[in-house]
């Protein structure tokens, strides 16, 4: 992974000429920003780390898996977020973890949360660090005063966030990166039940499984990096989120290291035994605990892809053909719809927007790609046979005003579909700020969510192009999810925060949901809170308290 941008960096490119010149027509990018900074030119704080505590670090894991060298600092430096990359291009990695740390197994985990709980040092889980909601930037040592019921008023880790454990300092900061623990452990064919370790990047776990003819079908757009752990404590949905869940639907039991113990949970597909406290693990970012193992439903991997585009007149009647699929079927595998500007664009084809090959040879690859006029949806048919789902929601959507675009516009998506934060990366570079954010609500609600969103946006930014698209359905409601691009002007740090703590509010004042799932971290917590309520707030103060007294767990992270 690129340490200031995304992935790969030999698939970075340039951004083409046209694309630049739309830059500065449209929003008034004027040139490239400054380049990022050299790695080893980023400033770190000194260690807080004693030679003590190294030692009993290195004797549970041993010595050649603990690191405090300058690159495996930086590299364990916050997430993949706009903020988060704009300070690391500029040089700025004053959240760093004193030591990166990567246990083999259970025992070494619950041995250094033990420890790091006894001598107070903050812990950082780390998979693929591909947070984008400022959940890996646990700050540094600080002393902050106590709050009520010895909860702090700060987080002990330099962010004021809360949960601090009685408001002592730490000792220090350690990154726990997960990435030894990267096996499949058995598969139960039987009941379609593997177990897998949390750091386990997505594309290894589908080889794994693929050699037993299986597959999670779990393809969010971090997916070429993103570790299983990481999936569940954020609670990810993947692109064919329609046809095969959110993980947290795939979730059948974990075992989780606290600082007080061991959780195993989850013993059979359902049970009347008490809540669900498996629910206390999923979307819960490394606060309570480590997820050491998986046990995950699985299922025989498709014979048969094919994805497909069609053309709707408006997002509101593109809306009602995905609510209709919603509710009375059949449900395709894979089902988005682009609003008006996302088509426009051609954010569907991201790759070709980069300067890749599209079908038309012209940047935003041709109305068969997805440009033009109206909004594009792609549906995505996966199985033995999909020609039976094909048709029926292919009459769906045609009642509904749907064109038929064919099959082209699906499998440029398909080519595209993890190349958007390599574009992200390009136009960083050329100076303009793109972000994205998302939220769910009821269908009766989406309009009013959507028209929130927008105007909040533009407030804030004065003329940017806000893009958005749906790609998550339930019987009940959707998630959108907005791709914003904008002209760096001043500060960009603080000019997106400031747009952000304006849309925050608007998706408050909409009735939708802080996060559909991104995930809380940092970034989300003030609006988190207000969204649970004081009732809800000392139930996870409470649950924090009990499984990590001291406070150590990812602080300031989720937890008000």
């Amino acid at each position: 992974m690129l340490w200031s941008g995304w992935g790969d960096p030999a698939r970075a490119r340039e951004l083409p000429g046209p694309v630049r010149e739309l830059l500065g027509d449209l929003l008034g990018v004027r040139g490239p920003a400054a380049p990022a900074v050299p790695l080893e030119s980023v400033r770190l704080p000194g260690s807080a780390l004693d030679g003590r505590l190294l030692e009993a670090l290195a004797g549970i894991t041993g010595a050649a898996h603990v690191h405090t060298s300058h690159e495996a600092r930086v590299r364990h430096t916050r997430g993949k977020s706009t903020p988060d990359l704009l300070r690391m291009r500029a040089g700025d990695a004053l959240d760093a973890p004193d030591a990166v740390v990567l246990p083999g197994s259970h025992a070494e985990v619950a041995a250094l949360l033990e420890l790091c709980s006894r001598e107070r040092v903050a812990v950082v889980p780390f998979g693929g660090g591909t947070s984008v909601v400022g959940a890996l930037a646990a700050g540094r040592p600080t002393t902050t005063e106590a709050g009520p019921s010895g909860t702090g008023t700060g987080n002990g880790a330099g962010n004021g966030a809360g949960n601090g454990g009685g408001g002592r300092a730490f000792a220090g900061v350690v990154a726990l990166d997960l990435g030894r623990l990267d096996r499949l452990v058995g598969l139960d064919a039987e009941s379609r039940v593997a177990e897998l370790q949390p750091g386990l990047r997505a594309p290894e776990a589908e080889r794994l499984l693929a050699e037993h003819g299986m597959t999670l079908g779990h393809f969010p757009q971090s997916f070429e990096y993103a570790t299983l752990g990481g999936f569940a404590a954020a609670r990810s949905s993947g692109q064919a989120s329609a046809g095969y869940g959110r993980f947290d639907d795939m979730v059948a039991g974990l075992t989780v290291a606290t600082p007080i113990g061991t959780l195993e949970l989850g013993r059979a597909p359902r049970s009347a035994a008490g809540p669900d406290l498996r629910q206390l693990v999923l979307g819960s970012e490394g606060a309570f605990g480590v997820i050491t193992s998986l046990r995950l439903r699985v299922r025989p991997a498709p014979a048969e892809k094919v994805y497909e585009g069609w053309r709707f007149p408006s997002f509101r009647a593109g809306a009602a053909a995905l609510r209709a699929l919603a509710q009375d079927g059949p449900l395709p595998t894979v089902l988005r719809l682009s609003d008006e500007t996302e088509t426009m664009v051609g954010l569907a084809r991201p790759d070709a927007l980069g300067g890749g090959e599209t079908s038309g040879g012209e940047a935003g690859g041709g109305e068969a790609g997805g440009g033009g006029a109206g909004c594009l949806v792609i549906a995505g048919y996966e199985g033995a046979s999909v020609a039976a789902v094909r048709a029926g929601a292919g009459a769906v959507l045609a009642r509904h005003g749907g064109e038929p675009l064919g099959e082209e516009p699906g499998r440029a998506w398909e080519r595209g579909r993890y190349s958007a934060p390599y574009l992200r990366d390009s136009l960083l570079a050329a100076g303009a700020t793109v972000e994205t954010l998302e939220t769910a609500c009821f269908w009766s609600g989406l309009p009013r969510l959507y028209d929130a969103v927008r105007l909040a946006l533009l407030g804030a930014l004065g003329s940017p192009l806000v893009m958005c698209h749906i790609s998550h359905v339930y019987e009940t409601g959707a998630s959108l999810y907005f791709t914003v691009v904008t002209a760096q002007h001043g500060d960009p740090v603080e000019q997106w925060a400031k747009a952000k703590r304006a849309t925050l509010e608007a998706i408050a004042g909409a009735g939708g949901t802080v996060s559909h799932h991104h995930g809380v971290g940092r970034d989300h917590l003030e609006a988190y809170t207000e969204e649970l309520g004081p009732v809800g707030v000392e139930v996870l103060r409470a649950v924090k308290a009990r499984l990590d007294p001291e406070g150590v767990l990812n602080p300031g992270a989720l937890v008000p």
